[in-house]
């Protein structure tokens, strides 16, 4: 409750949040703060940390209806995926331009690997591909996995509705003789 409270005031104020304000946003005494959190450093890592867990974009993956086009699945998952990705962005960005450092004596390591995060993630994707897997190439765990890459590689300037259209179907309009 605390970290969720704190996560919106950390995003906009960085280091400069208070633990007074983070309180009241949580509607709890300053103190309680304090019995939960060693001091702020450690609840600013705790609010990176819950900005990077993969929950909330592998709910919002998996409540993509699967009776929808696969070019729609695939773009809503690359919508929830996106606003997972500038989440975790603007919280570590504000931190670290605010002077929060990671892994300085004192910080606790964060839980979790990045590893196992891209499989969750995969693993959400792959079941989105799963009813049309008679039309994949590839298994539907590969294809996740070349579709997460892309993502992640993807110009800004490309839209998700492209960046969907030439995953599926190629960057050829027609077939090659």
């Amino acid at each position: 409750m605390i970290v969720a409270a704190a996560l919106p005031l950390v995003a906009e104020f960085g280091t400069a949040v208070t633990t007074s304000q983070i309180a009241r946003a949580a509607g709890i005494g300053e103190a309680t703060i304090f019995r939960v959190f060693a001091d702020k450093d450690e609840l600013l890592d705790a609010c990176m940390v819950e900005a990077m867990r993969p929950d909330h974009a592998v709910t919002e993956i998996a409540s993509i209806p699967l009776d929808q086009p696969l070019a729609e699945r695939l773009a809503d998952a690359a919508d929830a995926l996106s606003a997972h990705l500038a989440r975790m962005g603007t919280v570590a960005g504000v931190l670290h331009s605010t002077g929060h450092r990671r892994g300085e004596p004192g910080v606790r390591p964060q839980p979790g690997s990045r590893e196992a995060s891209m499989q969750l993630i995969g693993d959400a994707i792959a079941d989105l591909l799963e009813p049309d897997q008679a039309l994949l190439r590839l298994p539907a765990e590969k294809v996740s996995k070349v579709f997460l890459g892309l993502l992640f590689v993807r110009s800004a300037v490309l839209p998700t509705s492209e960046l969907v259209e030439v995953f599926l179907h190629g960057a050829i309009k027609e077939e090659l003789a």
